[in-house]
């Protein structure tokens, strides 16, 4: 590989893979410093405004079990530049839309193809390259991606000193124009024809049932579902727990994403130094235990008279978000190696169980448990905790297995030729 080549897949590849990844929930929170002035505009209360993000949620879950599985059957470009199209088209729609109604149409439209280049862009990189260098670039696109949740809501509110809210959308029609721009020049195709499986609806769907019944896919899954719920607790129930637990501000939200997103990152950047000096499995393992200490740390300060004042009330929650930096590239890459034919349905239906399980604790855990510090913990602590046992259930058979293909291999040796 040329010296130039090599920049192209170490460096663009892996910032124009990020940018893709972000465009799911870089448009989930960016509209949100404009409902103020889009519920005065479409005559509609905040409650209703909500749906703009439980509309775009929704789509996007229910389209996602497909892209992956259609981008192993046509490749991986077409289903990205596809997708993006759809979302500039829907963006563009929701510039124009005059009502809620309409603008809700839009939404669903944006939901529904936004995981064409958030969904599919996880597998370009197991895809191009293994071992300790899949690892590193899989962190530098975690590292970029973590910024999406942080940097929407901040560009939200720049777009709106510029303009009116139909901007904001705006500029994700522009931003959509240049990843179609970014895949087409600067991104190859990596899944080529002879990997391909055929495209045809049973084959499709097929991909996701052969993934969805070995063990091995729920187990990696739900470790990864489980203890990033419980760091989803806080960022579902923010508005709950910044203004009405602590007592901040409406302003005041950065307090608890900028830590709780920062120690994703410094996991994400501490996962790729450790690429090829440390085994996958164990680097998990440390991710894990990590976050299950934050989430011990959050219970026990918010059983104190620190659990609902600053910074104390966000330790745990950061420990737990360091911890998911440190393990979630790698949980990616071993779900990836796994089933090697059916990348795309691997991230799909990942991503599948991880939204439910968010949306789940959105509108049924995060009410219930949504008035105290130590309500916010307990659940956090059950969710790293259940996480945890999933990752040690999965290594304790992993071990059974390789102690009885040893014990086979020492029975019945192999004969040389």
């Amino acid at each position: 590989m040329t010296e130039r080549a090599g920049w192209r897949y170490t460096v663009l590849v892996p910032a124009v893979l990020a940018l893709l990844s972000m465009i799911g929930p870089f448009s989930i929170d960016t509209p949100f410093p404009a409902f103020p002035d889009m519920g005065r505009d479409l005559a509609v209360d905040t409650g209703a405004l909500q749906l703009i993000v439980t509309v775009y949620l929704g789509s996007f879950a229910l389209m996602s079990v497909f892209h992956g599985p259609l981008s192993d059957a046509v490749g991986r470009r077409p289903v990205m530049i596809g997708g993006v199209a759809v979302y500039v088209l829907a963006s563009l729609g929701c510039v124009v839309a005059g009502s809620l109604p309409l603008l809700l149409v839009f939404r669903a439209l944006q939901g529904l193809s936004a995981g064409g280049a958030t969904i599919v862009s996880r597998t370009v990189i197991r895809d191009l390259f293994e071992g300790p260098q899949a690892q590193r670039l899989m962190s530098r696109v975690a590292i970029i991606f973590g910024l999406a949740p942080a940097v929407g809501p901040l560009l939200g509110g720049v777009l709106l000193q510029l303009g009116p809210w139909q901007l904001i959308f705006g500029f994700q029609a522009a931003l959509g124009v240049l990843l179609i721009w970014s895949v087409l020049f600067l991104l190859p195709e990596t899944h080529p024809a002879e990997r391909r499986v055929p495209l045809r609806v049973g084959a499709v769907l097929g991909g996701l049932v052969e993934v969805g019944r070995v063990g091995t896919f729920h187990r990696r899954g739900w470790a990864t579902a489980l203890i990033f719920g419980a760091q989803f607790l806080y960022i579902g129930g923010a508005a709950l727990f910044v203004v009405d637990v602590l007592g901040q501000g409406e302003l005041d939200f950065w307090k608890l994403f900028v830590p709780m997103i920062g120690s994703m990152m410094l996991g994400s950047w501490l996962c790729g130094r450790a690429a090829g000096r440390i085994s996958a499995r164990r680097l998990i393992s440390w991710g894990c235990t990590t976050s299950f200490v934050g989430g011990v740390v959050g219970v026990v300060i918010a059983a104190t008279s620190w659990g609902d004042r600053m910074p104390w009330a966000i330790v745990g929650v950061a420990l737990i978000a360091l911890g998911n930096g440190v393990s979630y590239p790698t949980f990616q890459l071993m779900l990836l190696d796994r089933f090697p034919a059916r990348r795309g349905a691997v991230v799909s239906l990942a991503t599948f169980l991880a939204l439910v399980l968010n949306a789940v604790t959105a509108v049924a855990v995060v009410p219930v448990i949504g008035g105290s510090a130590l309500g916010f913990a307990v659940a956090a602590l059950i969710g790293v905790g259940a996480g945890q046992l999933c990752w040690a259930w999965h290594c304790a058979l992993e071990d059974r297995d390789c102690a009885v293909s040893a014990d086979v291999g020492e029975r019945e040796p192999v004969e040389l030729l």
